[in-house]
């Protein structure tokens, strides 16, 4: 498919650079599979599900992945992406072109790296030298990897440090957070269990990979970057539960919803998953392990946008787009939510525009 198909006019102004106070104090917008729009609040969400559906989190938490130093006297940005050992990690480099294999970069606070290996997405392999767990020095050195719409309209500050972190967080190793998981508060969540909504976790490490723009002018010709997840048996079978007696599984952001696509098979049943994903959703695609997400607004061409236009069409999404930014919702990661509620006889797939879907492991 035509990347330009999934652009759209987006004030600057709509982007959020901070998130909401309280954070369950921001706007959703509810898109059912057909008729009106609904301007809700997030507190609202307990009333727009069912009593047995289950909402599904990403436990990841963001690590300080933002790293800067210099090469001798050039001056070298990092952000960690994915990991491959103890010391090593993948990362995307800044003024790489300064780079060649075996150079030492020497980040603050005394922590230094070696450029092992450059890839041809343009990422290095950076080996972190002494003895010392690698997460330490992140904390000595790093700072939160804020995306670069909002990092590059104000400075990355101490709040920032917990205000990009989910109350889920608890398993180190994502670059990005999954942000729709941010609305949520302990009060929401004491909202939902009366209401009889349940809630699961999963891993996914978002990568740094999520940052970056789509450059190739088709779908085919794009290159989604891989992150770690998993799913354990004892999680699959209670979401598996929930399809049986006829409730819903709701993803929480689409990380979530990406991890369970890539672990759930043509009779959409989720198995058991450990391992890598660079799973691509656009229209066509039949939708197997999830019935509805609650997800933010995302940016123009990204494969975000895609992903929301292949669960509830194109149109639909332009028109649901359209509606936000006219209302004045606030987008990005610090924006505002949506909840996508297809319909059930749809059997989940967006009209059929065309599909493209790549799996890495798993």
């Amino acid at each position: 498919m035509r990347v330009d198909l999934f652009d759209f006019e987006l004030p600057n102004e709509r982007i959020a650079l901070r998130p909401a106070r309280p954070r369950d104090a921001a706007r959703l917008l509810f898109v059912p599979g057909g008729g009106d729009f609904a301007d809700k609040g997030v507190l609202d969400l307990p009333d727009l599900l069912e009593p047995g559906d289950v909402l599904v989190f990403n436990d990841t938490r963001v690590i300080p992945a933002q790293l800067e130093g210099y090469r001798g006297e050039a001056r070298i940005g990092a952000t960690l992406h994915k990991r491959i050992d103890l010391r090593r990690w993948q990362a995307f480099v800044r003024n790489a072109k300064r780079l060649k294999t075996g150079d030492l970069i020497e980040f603050a606070a005394g922590v230094s790296a070696v450029a092992e290996q450059g890839h041809a997405d343009g990422s290095w392999t950076l080996a972190f030298a002494g003895d010392e767990p690698v997460e330490v020095l992140l904390d000595r050195a790093g700072q939160v990897p804020l995306p670069p719409y909002i990092a590059g309209k104000r400075a990355i500050d101490e709040q920032d440090k917990s205000d990009y972190q989910t109350m889920f967080a608890a398993k180190d190793g994502a670059v990005a957070a999954p942000t729709a998981a941010l609305h949520f508060t302990p009060r929401l969540m004491e909202a939902l269990t009366s209401r009889g909504i349940g809630h699961e976790t999963l891993t996914l490490h978002v990568g740094a990979g999520t940052f970056l723009p789509v450059k190739a002018d088709d779908t085919e010709d794009h290159q989604m970057h891989a992150e770690w997840g998993v799913i354990t048996a004892e999680t699959a079978d209670r979401l598996n539960a929930v399809r049986a007696r006829g409730n819903r599984i709701v993803a929480v952001g689409t990380t979530s919803l990406r991890l369970l696509e890539s672990a759930a098979d043509d009779s959409r049943v989720i198995h058991p998953f450990e391992g890598d994903t660079a799973i691509f959703i656009t229209p066509g695609y039949r939708f197997k392990g999830i019935d509805a997400l609650v997800t933010n607004f995302h940016l123009p061409k990204s494969t975000l946008f895609m992903l929301v236009s292949a669960l509830m069409g194109l149109e639909r999404m332009q028109a649901a787009y359209a509606h936000a930014i006219a209302q004045e919702y606030r987008f990005y990661s610090y924006g505002d939510s949506s909840l996508l509620l297809p319909d059930r006889s749809s059997g989940f797939a967006a009209p059929k525009l065309g599909q493209d879907i790549a799996l890495l492991g798993g």
